[in-house]
C-alpha cells in the first residue's frame, strides 16, 4: 500500500483538492451549496489528479525521464516497487472512479460536465503520454493553470449552483496559479535530467530564470485575487486574508531564486502547504457573511 501512495504523490494531491474546496465555498456563499455534488466533484478531482500522477509515473519510466540520477521523490515503476501493468491498470481504475463521479454530476447539471469530464481524463494521458505529450511540449504549465484553476472551482460551482459564475472562474485563478507553482519548482529541479530526455519543459526551453519569474508571478497571481474579487465582485473584505496568508509565498521565492537541484524538493512541500492554507483562508473569507 506504501508503494501506492508513493505513486499518487500526496503533495500535489492539493491541486486537486483545494479548487474543489474553494468552489464549494463559493457556492455556500451564494446560497447554492450542495453536498452529495461538491462530495462527487471532490471525488472526480482527486481521481483524475491521482490518475494523472499514476500515468506519468508509467509513461516518464518508458520514455526515459525517470532514471537512477533523478533528484526528486522516488518514482514506483522506476525503482521496481510496481510494475509496469499494474501501474497502467491502476491508472485505468483512477480515471473510471472520475468517469462514475462525473456520470452523477452529469444527471444532475448536464452534458457539459461530461464533455468537461472527457477533456480533463483526456489531457491527464495527454500530460505525458506519447511523443508530443504536453509536458514533453512544454504546455504542462498552461494545463495545470487552466484545469486545476478556473476549470475545477468553476466546474466545482457549476455542478452545485447549476450556472457559470465569472467570480469563479476569476477565483480559480488563484489556485490554479499556485499548482503551476508547483510543477514550476519539480521542473527547475528536473532542469537536466529532462534536457536529456528530450523533455522540453519551460525550463528546458527558457532556462531557470525564467521559470523562477514564472513562481513568483504565480505566487502574486494569488495574493492579487482575493482583492480583484472584493474590488470587483462586492466579496467580503474578509476574503483578501487569503492575500495576507499567501505573502509568505514571497519567502518560497526568495528561496527558490537560490536554489537548485534536489535541494528544492522541500519546496514542493512548502507550495503545497500555501495552496491549502490559502484555500482554506479564502474559503472561511468567502464564507464569513460580512
Amino acid at each position: 500500500m506504501k508503494h501506492w501512495l508513493l505513486a499518487a504523490r500526496p503533495k500535489t494531491l492539493m491541486a486537486g483538492l483545494c479548487p474543489v474546496l474553494m468552489g464549494t465555498a463559493l457556492a455556500v456563499r451564494d446560497d447554492a451549496f450542495h453536498a452529495l455534488a461538491a462530495f462527487m466533484a471532490l471525488v472526480g478531482g482527486l481521481a483524475i489528479q491521482i490518475g494523472t500522477n499514476f500515468c506519468n509515473d508509467y509513461c516518464d519510466y518508458f520514455q526515459g525521464a525517470d532514471t537512477d540520477q533523478r533528484k526528486g521523490p522516488t518514482r514506483a515503476v522506476q525503482a521496481g516497487l510496481v510494475s509496469p501493468n499494474a501501474m497502467l491498470g491502476a491508472t485505468a481504475c483512477a480515471f473510471a472512479v472520475a468517469a462514475a463521479a462525473s456520470g452523477y454530476l452529469t444527471i444532475r447539471a448536464g452534458w457539459g460536465i461530461a464533455i468537461l469530464a472527457v477533456c480533463s481524463i483526456a489531457f491527464g494521458v495527454l500530460y505525458t503520454a506519447g511523443r508530443y505529450s504536453l509536458a514533453y511540449l512544454g504546455l504542462g504549465d498552461p494545463f495545470v493553470l487552466v484545469f486545476f484553476g478556473p476549470v475545477a472551482v468553476a466546474g466545482t460551482y457549476f455542478v452545485q449552483a447549476k450556472e457559470i459564475a465569472i467570480h469563479s472562474i476569476v477565483a480559480g485563478l488563484a489556485p490554479g496559479a499556485i499548482a503551476t507553482g508547483l510543477l514550476v519548482v519539480n521542473n527547475l529541479r528536473d532542469i537536466n535530467e529532462d534536457r536529456l530526455a528530450g523533455k522540453r519543459t519551460l525550463a528546458v526551453r527558457f532556462g531557470k530564470t525564467f521559470v523562477r519569474s514564472e513562481y513568483a508571478f504565480c505566487i502574486l497571481v494569488a495574493i492579487a485575487v482575493p482583492i480583484v474579487l472584493w474590488a470587483m465582485f462586492d466579496f467580503s473584505p474578509w476574503t483578501m486574508i487569503a492575500s495576507v496568508f499567501a505573502l509568505p509565498g514571497m519567502l518560497l521565492v526568495r528561496a527558490v531564486f537560490s536554489t537548485d537541484g534536489s535541494k528544492l524538493n522541500p519546496f514542493l512541500g512548502k507550495t503545497a502547504a500555501l495552496l491549502l492554507a490559502y484555500s482554506i483562508v479564502f474559503s472561511l473569507g468567502v464564507t464569513s457573511g460580512w
